[in-house]
């Protein structure tokens, strides 16, 4: 059989990807990764030189960490269509010591998003991002909170394949059973649309881009997933317990909890001075 890519291959490999349970988001980066390769390839046949050519050009135009992103998304197809001989490594990347504080959010900053929120009316926004922020979930997990976890206090949450508790504190937990009765919500998911739908991912990114000029801060720092490292970091700072924040993150590889928790490169030099080693 010749190597060489076609639609029909692409579309089988987003079946796999459904039946090994892989989230949507997941399959749609995979596949927009594979069809970025398959342009690339222009139908030629698919060997290990023009895999490394294509590898080749992704650092050209991409950082190392989303280049990275794109060759696991090849080498899942290349092992799907078992053309396994001609996957190849990622860029070796040295971890970071701390974050860019251009990029990270800080609770001032947060408290100013919600307070924006408040003060343009947006109660459902307002408390999306305090229930973000509050419990640590991701984005697409939003539509676990229900009226029925938030009485409960936990919210039952699978992703991924897998299962975790999330606890909804007692304030939290009030404001929430509060906006339902306000909204007339009985049942099901808290947050949704006027027609009944639960709130999607690119309608809470799009709300919230749009605080960023009243709340006076950056859009590079906005946007759901940032709420979700602050609610780590701070954690992290009471807790000093790395394992039990994966727990609760829902990470089964305790190294991806690390970047959540790595400070700026402010806090860094802080921590270097406190040393006080120059004599």
């Amino acid at each position: 059989m010749e190597r060489i890519i076609t639609n029909s291959m692409i579309g089988d490999f987003a079946n796999y990807l459904r039946s090994d349970e892989k989230s949507e988001n997941t399959i749609e980066k995979y596949l927009r990764d594979v069809k970025a390769f398959a342009a690339f390839t222009k139908a030629r046949e698919i060997n290990k030189a023009v895999v490394m050519e294509f590898k080749a050009s992704l650092i050209e135009n991409y950082e190392v960490t989303s280049a990275n992103s794109m060759i696991a998304a090849v080498n899942a197809f290349l092992r799907f269509m078992g053309w396994v001989d001609c996957c190849i490594k990622q860029f070796k990347v040295q971890k970071k010591a701390f974050c860019s504080e251009e990029k990270e959010l800080t609770k001032a900053e947060y408290i100013r998003l919600v307070n924006a929120a408040k003060a343009e009316g947006n109660e459902r926004l307002n408390l999306i991002l305090q229930t973000i922020c509050g419990t640590g979930i991701r984005v697409s997990e939003l539509q676990f909170i229900t009226v029925e976890a938030v009485r409960k206090g936990e919210a039952v949450v699978s992703c991924k394949s897998k299962t975790r508790t999330v606890f909804i504190v007692r304030e939290l937990q009030q404001k929430l059973l509060n906006y339902a009765k306000t909204k007339g919500i009985t049942t099901g998911c808290i947050f949704i649309t006027k027609s009944g739908k639960p709130m999607s991912r690119c309608n809470i990114w799009r709300e919230m881009k749009a605080l960023c000029e009243q709340a006076g801060v950056s859009s590079d720092k906005v946007f759901p997933h940032n709420l979700r490292h602050l609610f780590a970091r701070t954690f992290y700072g009471i807790e000093k317990d790395i394992a039990k924040l994966a727990d609760i993150l829902g990470h089964s590889n305790i190294n991806t909890t690390r970047i959540y928790i790595i400070t700026t490169g402010a806090e860094h030099k802080r921590k270097m001075e406190n040393m006080r080693l120059i004599i």
